[in-house]
């Protein structure tokens, strides 16, 4: 199993949206580096759910309840997509602040590559910010 972070605007879809929905696709993703790891997720991967902008924290874990498939938002087939499904909240949402004090956490994609919004987590980094969310 592999383990992701990926990261959206609350005010376009929120864990909320996600929650009610049941499942999304999260598409419209346009960095090939972001592509690249949507790529390689596979259906059972395990997805931190950050709130960007506005929040800056992570509310939840979702898995990836379909593989890569072309991006239905665009014609050109190298654009990709996967499904999301919601696995459960975050008891406490874990905060860009709190990821940043932590020792264990300083070479986690967020901090390295902030823009980046589909980044890879090491088994050690999710562990760690799923106590501190739970």
């Amino acid at each position: 199993m592999n383990y992701w972070l990926v990261k959206t605007e609350p005010e376009k879809y929120a864990w909320s949206d996600l929650e009610r929905d049941g499942q999304t696709t999260w598409d419209g993703v346009r960095n090939f580096q972001a592509r690249n790891n949507l790529q390689q997720m596979a259906e059972g991967d395990l997805v931190l759910y950050y709130h960007s902008v506005s929040d800056k924290c992570i509310v939840g874990v979702a898995k990836v309840a379909k593989a890569a498939y072309p991006d239905p938002t665009s014609d050109d087939p190298r654009w990709l997509a996967v499904t999301l499904a919601p696995e459960k909240a975050f008891a406490k949402p874990v905060t860009l602040e709190q990821i940043k004090k932590e020792e264990r956490l300083q070479n986690i994609a967020l901090l390295r590559q902030s823009r980046l919004s589909v980044m890879p987590l090491s088994p050690e980094e999710f562990d760690i910010l799923l106590g501190m969310g739970n």
